[in-house]
């Protein structure tokens, strides 16, 4: 039985999970296609991420496939709960709820594993660790899986290497058609709306700080560039510091930049970007968010230690004062910004990210009997049938290759 806050809150949820339907018309012509051909008839999913309209779609379209949908967030403060009235209401089981404990959360999370799931569909990884410590009486009904995000792949890389890993999964991550559009555009919108909606301030003519250039870093800085911020990116890569530096923005360590930032935003994946020492540098007023997947690159466990007082300013904005005498301010504490104080990425991205999970989840099925690698790439038919097909929606052709152009291109002799 599906363990949700409210059924009452199903039409709101809808509503949201209607408008996402209408501005997601590859999931679209995947939920028809779906719908006929039942790819996962007689299919169980166990799927965890963020619980919002979007992810709530895209539970919709696998379930017209066939699919026995088992469902929950991958963030307590990223589930909407009138959304996850709606999946009940439509027939779907539910293991979610807002602002949930950390107990809460993993007893989700384990209901979702207890109903013998064929397919994993994780976002960041905690699905699979429970199935390899709590839940290891499901691994042997499990397929496969997909993971969505960095940080889930960064998990799976280690447990492979560590021949821990009991079963493929998809990198979906790594797909052209999700890291290049969700993870800099996305990323790069998402985080700003989450940011501006929060506090309500100017950006421009600030000073923003940016831990990590990967994709997600590369689209936080863009948007800042934009917002009229001047922008300092924090690396431990020296070839993206490079490239930072050759898009036009200053490189420090972030003990230096911690003198300077209005904004920071951490997009690494690691723990402890902002310290203690890094803490004591910071000016009056300074506002610190996440935009990793776990809560731990602010370490806040030590910020709150080391807080003299402590105060609510805002919906979503716990200010700190340090022992320095300075007052700072985190959203969201320190979970996903873009997420937990706002609506995560726009429609339009989500539904290549959304395509790229259900048709991932598609190529496990098809290929249960045949799968020998743990960590597995995205095929990159799938890439660009998702891409063709985009590009198609939004109205765009492109040219192709004579059979006079093939022909050089494949020959020995150029």
């Amino acid at each position: 039985m599906s363990q949700i806050r409210d059924i009452n809150l199903a039409p709101s949820g809808a509503h949201k999970i209607e408008w996402v339907r209408r501005n997601c018309p590859l999931l679209r012509s995947l939920e028809e296609e779906f719908r006929q051909n039942q790819p996962f008839a007689g299919k169980r999913i166990a799927l965890s991420i963020h619980l919002e309209a979007k992810t709530a779609y895209l539970c919709k379209v696998l379930a017209a496939g066939g699919a026995e949908m088992y469902v929950t967030g991958s963030n307590p403060l990223s589930t909407q709960d009138d959304v996850a009235a709606a999946l009940v209401d439509a027939g779907l089981n539910v293991y979610a709820w807002y602002d949930a404990t950390d107990e809460e959360y993993n007893a989700h999370i384990s209901e979702v594993l207890s109903h013998q799931a064929n397919i994993i569909i994780d976002d960041g990884g905690d699905l699979v660790h429970m199935l390899h410590t709590d839940k290891r009486d499901q691994l042997p009904y499990v397929i496969g899986g997909c993971e969505e995000t960095t940080t889930g792949i960064i998990r799976l890389q280690a447990m492979a290497a560590a021949d821990q890993l009991e079963f493929p999964m998809v990198m979906v991550n790594n797909a052209d058609c999700k890291h290049l559009f969700d993870n800099r555009y996305g990323t790069g919108q998402s985080v700003w709306d989450g940011i501006n909606r929060t506090t309500n301030l100017i950006v421009a003519g600030k000073i923003v700080v940016v831990a990590g250039y990967g994709w997600c870093g590369k689209g936080v800085s863009m948007r800042a560039k934009a917002l009229g911020a001047r922008v300092i990116i924090t690396e431990i890569d020296p070839v993206k510091a490079i490239e930072a530096v050759m898009d036009g923005f200053e490189v420090m360590p972030m003990k230096e930049a911690a003198k300077y930032g209005d904004f920071f935003v951490t997009v690494t994946g690691c723990a402890g970007v902002i310290d203690e020492e890094d803490f004591l540098e910071l000016k009056e007023g300074a506002i610190l968010c996440n935009a990793g997947h776990f809560d731990v690159e602010i370490d806040m466990k030590r910020l709150r230690e080391i807080a003299v007082e402590t105060a609510q300013m805002r919906n979503n904005i716990m200010g700190y004062k340090l022992p320095t005498g300075r007052w700072i301010y985190v959203l969201a504490e320190g979970r996903l910004v873009n997420l937990a104080a706002g609506d995560g990425h726009p429609a339009e991205i989500m539904d290549m990210s959304f395509a790229i999970q259900a048709l991932s989840a598609k190529y496990l099925v098809e290929h249960e009997n045949d799968l020998t690698d743990r960590l597995i790439d995205v095929p990159r038919e799938v890439d660009m049938e998702v891409a063709s097909r985009k590009l198609r929606f939004l109205g765009k052709e492109i040219d192709t290759l004579t059979p006079e152009q093939e022909e050089y291109l494949n020959s020995s002799s150029l």
